[in-house]
């Protein structure tokens, strides 16, 4: 069993402690036998929305184009998009992968959360219940993540800024709040909107935004946290998870010599949750609930935190890497020194370097491709791409992305990754020239496959980046949420779209549009089994089935009669249901 990693303060939210696969999954000897490699584990937004001011990062120089291969067009999409479109591989194909992960970089923010109602809730100075009067889908409106649920898929199926989208995804699920232990819809569309802004710009100015987030603050206690009795939940997530993790590591992420020797005590954590006490939420909120002592402001999530002097902790405190807080310092000081200090540290390169990898590319990369990463994190460059300032995410993405590890057609992977259940609903849906506007997507389908997009169960995210797939060495995370049932239900998913037809628009959602498939585009190649086959296995996997799978298949198809309809459903189920489509390689 992987133990929860460790933590000592009795104030911590609720954790789900990970559980092991008693089974052996359906999808286990596909990604085990993948081989090689070494690795050791719509509209305006409403009230209350700050947008973000910061400038865009500078716009990379285009590469040159560089014509690639289907099968590393394919690739790339599952790597760097929402799932491959006939279209976006055309694309890929045409400019190379450097050319178009420049090309992404360089688009407008397109995607950005808007949906849900305002702030409101925490304006409200009634005395009825908030919700009396404002309809049976007050708390979904209002307080839940569902409106961000439907921008999400609604985004990631449609809109053209993929590799944006799809990074500022991997850095939700480090960087980590949920909708179990904080209500507030307006506060969770203003945090993950500035992930979408920062996802190609700084990761301190990152750290330093969720820092200062008071839904952060709320989340992990560091909002009105007082220096009289410091709460340490904040100050130990920002070691433990968001920047250098629990052990001491080389540069290419392997255990410094060879065993885990602790990055931290507790005295550090204490040091560093007394140097983040003294902010407070922002201006505006007056609810007579989550109102506060004298000096700090009511709970609201409509902008960044700012600071109460007099609960700030002003006292020498040791950081880490030699760093040191003079006695008399303010709260600003503090928020910069730790930053400086966990952004310096030798840990975070390979630590947020290898969690990146691991979210857009392989579970177990090798000690070299980490290595490598790191680097372009720790230089802010590679090959063109980066400002040259330390924590440069648009270096380091493109790291991630065109390392020879990721791209090529003779590179021997460790393992590819599993297909998260996310990414099989935008997969398939996306494949298969469908539309969306998510709702399935939350509650069903979500909460079936244990990845309801905005509610990790705790802040170590669906699953942890160590989970191991039972009976190999090998990590897998996403196994830590992939079980016999989920195993079955990826195919009733396929069953729901096919022979579902989908789900029909709600009639309490905005816009709604339902999710649906279209089969026109493929019903042309339906008379000609295997040609249909052959065009749903290279978009989905880049390359033919295996012979022997094939040829069920083309017999499958064949024998499924003679509307075209029926044909494409039947060639479709059995290739998106094909254990190699569930693993990205």
């Amino acid at each position: 069993m992987v133990a929860e990693p460790h933590s000592e303060t009795s104030s911590t939210p609720r954790r789900r402690r990970w559980r092991t696969t008693a089974a052996v999954t359906l999808f286990t000897a596909v990604l085990a036998a993948c081989g090689g490699g070494g690795g050791s584990g719509g509209g305006s937004a409403p009230t209350g929305d700050v947008p973000s001011n910061e400038p865009p990062p500078p716009v990379p120089s285009a590469p040159t184009a560089q014509p690639t291969t289907a099968a590393d067009a394919v690739r790339l999409a599952d790597q760097a998009s929402f799932g491959p479109t006939e279209a976006l591989v055309t694309t890929i194909k045409a400019q190379g992968a450097a050319a178009w992960v420049a090309a992404q970089m360089s688009l407008p923010a397109t995607s950005r959360y808007s949906s849900g109602q305002g702030d409101a809730i925490h304006t409200y100075t009634g005395t009825a219940d908030f919700c009396t009067g404002r309809g049976d889908d007050c708390w979904r409106d209002w307080y839940s993540t569902m409106p961000l649920v439907w921008d999400f898929y609604r985004n990631a199926v449609g809109q053209p800024d993929q590799l944006r989208q799809r990074t500022a995804f991997a850095l939700q699920q480090i960087l980590v709040v949920n909708n179990l232990d904080v209500s507030g819809t307006y506060g969770f569309r203003n945090y993950h909107n500035a992930l979408l802004a920062g996802a190609f710009g700084n990761y301190r100015d990152l750290l330093r935004k969720v820092t200062l987030s008071p839904v952060m603050g709320d989340f992990l206690n560091n909002a009105n946290n007082d220096k009289d009795a410091p709460n340490e939940n904040y100050a130990r997530e920002l070691l433990q998870l968001f920047s250098i993790g629990t052990c001491e590591l080389e540069s290419d992420g392997s255990l410094k010599g060879g065993k885990c020797s602790p990055t931290y005590t507790n005295d550090t954590v204490r040091a560093y949750a007394y140097a983040l006490t003294g902010w407070t939420y922002p201006a505006g909120g007056a609810s007579r609930y989550g109102c506060w002592p004298k000096g700090a402001n009511c709970t609201y999530y409509g902008g960044d935190m700012v600071k109460v002097d007099q609960y700030h902790d002003t006292k020498e405190r040791q950081l880490l890497g030699g760093v040191k807080l003079a006695s008399g310092h303010t709260a600003d000081t503090a928020l910069e020194t730790v930053l400086d200090s966990v952004m310096n540290h030798p840990n975070t390169p390979p630590f947020i370097g290898k969690q990146l990898i691991q979210q857009l590319v392989s579970s177990n990369p090798s000690s070299a491709y980490v290595a490598r990463v790191a680097t372009a994190f720790a230089s802010g460059k590679y090959n063109g791409f980066g400002t040259g300032q330390r924590g440069d995410l648009a270096a380091t993405v493109a790291a991630v992305l065109l390392d020879t590890e990721a791209r090529g057609e003779t590179v021997t992977r460790s393992a590819g990754k599993l297909r998260e259940p996310v990414l099989m609903f935008t997969g398939v849906v996306r494949a298969l020239d469908g539309t969306t506007d998510g709702d399935a997507f939350g509650w069903w389908w979500g909460d079936t496959m244990q990845q309801h997009v905005f509610r990790a169960p705790s802040v170590f995210n669906f699953y942890p980046p160590d989970y191991p797939v039972p009976g190999t060495t090998l990590v897998g995370p996403t196994f830590g949420i992939h079980n016999a049932n989920t195993a079955l239900n990826r195919l009733n998913f396929l069953v729901y779209l096919l022979d579902w037809n989908g789900s029909t628009p709600s009639t309490t959602v905005p816009n709604a549009v339902g999710t649906k498939v279209n089969l026109t585009a493929m019903s042309a190649d339906a008379a000609d089994a295997s040609k249909l086959v052959t065009r749903l296995s290279m978009l989905a996997l880049g390359r033919e089935l295996p012979a022997t799978a094939r040829a069920e298949v083309v017999k499958a198809v064949e024998a499924s009669g003679s509307n075209a309809a029926n044909r494409v459903k039947t060639a479709a189920y059995l290739v998106f249901g094909a254990p190699q489509y569930h693993v990205h390689r």
